[in-house]
């Protein structure tokens, strides 16, 4: 490997050297405070090491990995994330019996599997980020023993990753069989030579968007979704909602660009009625529930239907669409999950509408940022999450998807009813709060990473350009 190959997996290397040493930190000393700190120096220092990447892209590293502006942004994106996670995650865990410290381990190894899809251009690569981000997950969600649902969450999550890597690799293994080739620009080559779409090929691609599709939790592979993220510790739901989806959504799309999948008509159809049904299935379930984080999950597959409109525009700001929709979802959903996990005791989570009634006079500031939250994830105007939406629609008329955009206008409309029911719930007044009121830590660290997500929010809001300036350049290297 060559010096330039080093910088550009600077990231990755770091987080790897990061794991290790948190593994013997763990085994030397137990102690929350020591693994914490050193795991938020180490994204820190994987955050200053994507700076000098942009002296060597693009770079491939063959046959496994590109490293290019659209890997560079997306692989910025993921470390944020993660960090951010991370702030809210130290005091969440202070609170509990349970042994922390491999947590942190957990947590770096399975940001490493996310950042190996970043850059994966081959089966081979992405199969291997798949399964350390899935292996991570199985700990991680199942974490907090002692709590009820935990391990049935981490149950379930297993069977569903087992039987989506099953799918995946089956697909995989068709493929290459008729194309004889691993790397996803030789498929496309090769399937470019045909005259015709193979059914081996086309079978092997349906087997694997099964896959991704347990991956994605879109449906109808949404089964266990909701209980997973219900049993989850609150963090590592933001994990999954986030930097899971988005690690294997940026991953199918390179490979979808690089088959030039979009000249296939029987793929895309499949893909717009899985959008169709994952917006209907997800807004109308969450309508039902009395959880929060169950209203979050069945929110997290309706928006993937909206990306899947955007996707299937075949044009390039649909690209750029799901590319800015990515940061403002992020941006949201951490930060609603941060709500929760700043208001959740060391005895319960509080993630029942009962645990939010009159919230604003009790908690203003809370209740104000989980309001602003809400609203970009409905898409109401000066919040990054209508932007985003904005671009999808853009998207959506360029590539003359007028029906995909009639059905993403309707749910829109179901999914801002049970956005604005929480809120209505928040700003109830203060006699018709409940006897028993969870008691929230709100930890100074907590309170500052809420106020930087908010600002971040109102700030793509209302001045989206420098972001998406950027976007379009990175998309021009993915054409």
């Amino acid at each position: 490997m060559s010096f330039a190959d080093f910088m550009s997996l600077g990231p990755l290397i770091t987080l790897i050297a990061a794991a290790i040493l948190a593994m013997l930190l763990v085994a030397i000393k137990r102690n929350h405070r020591i693994v914490y700190s050193f795991t938020v120096l180490a994204f820190i220092l994987t955050m200053l090491s994507i700076v000098p990447i942009t002296q060597y892209i693009p770079h491939a590293i063959p046959p496994l990995f590109v490293i290019d502006l659209f890997a560079w942004f997306n692989t910025g994106l993921i470390v944020t994330a993660g960090f951010i996670i991370l702030l809210l995650s130290y005091n969440y865990f202070e609170e509990r019996e349970e042994r922390k410290e491999e947590y942190y381990l957990l947590l770096i190894l399975a940001t490493i599997g996310a950042l190996v899809l970043m850059i994966s251009r081959h089966f081979m690569s992405l199969f291997l980020g798949l399964e350390t981000l899935s292996i991570s997950l199985y700990g991680l969600i199942a974490y907090l023993r002692a709590r009820e649902r935990s391990d049935e969450a981490g149950i379930k999550y297993l069977m569903l990753a087992a039987i989506s890597s099953a799918f995946l690799l089956f697909g995989m293994a068709l493929v290459y069989s008729f194309t004889g080739k691993m790397d996803f620009p030789g498929i496309g080559a090769a399937l470019q030579n045909a005259q015709y779409m193979p059914v081996t090929v086309m079978a092997g691609f349906a087997m694997m968007l099964v896959g991704i599709g347990f991956k994605l939790g879109i449906v109808p592979f949404h089964m266990w979704a909701p209980d997973i993220y219900e049993g989850a510790p609150l963090p590592v739901s933001a994990f999954i909602a986030t930097i899971s989806k988005g690690g294997v959504l940026v991953v199918l799309i390179r490979f979808y660009q690089d088959i030039h999948a979009s000249r296939y008509t029987e793929l895309w159809w499949i893909i717009a009625v899985i959008a169709v049904a994952s917006m209907f299935v997800g807004n109308w379930l969450a309508l039902t529930q009395q959880n929060i984080k169950r209203i979050l999950a069945y929110s997290s597959i309706a928006h993937m239907g909206y990306l899947l409109v955007a996707f299937l525009s075949g044009v390039q700001t649909g690209l750029e669409a799901i590319a800015f929709y990515l940061v403002a979802y992020f941006i949201t959903s951490i930060g609603a999950f941060g709500v929760l996990i700043v208001m959740s005791s060391s005895i319960q989570d509080a993630e029942t509408l009962e645990d939010y009634r009159g919230l604003f006079w009790r908690y203003p500031w809370i209740a104000t940022v989980f309001t602003a939250m809400l609203l970009s994830l409905a898409g109401i105007p000066l919040t990054a999450g209508f932007i985003g939406k904005f671009y999808i629609v853009m998207a959506g008329v360029n590539g003359n998807l007028w029906f995909l955009l009639f059905m993403l206008v309707i749910n829109s409309v179901i999914g801002l009813y049970y956005y604005i029911r929480i809120i209505a719930i928040m700003f109830k007044t203060a006699d018709t709060a409940p006897v028993t009121v969870i008691k929230p830590s709100l930890p100074l660290a907590g309170n500052i990473t809420l106020a930087l997500l908010v600002i971040l929010l109102v700030g793509l809001g209302i001045y989206p350009t420098s972001i998406m300036l950027l976007i379009q350049q990175m998309m021009q290297m993915i054409k």
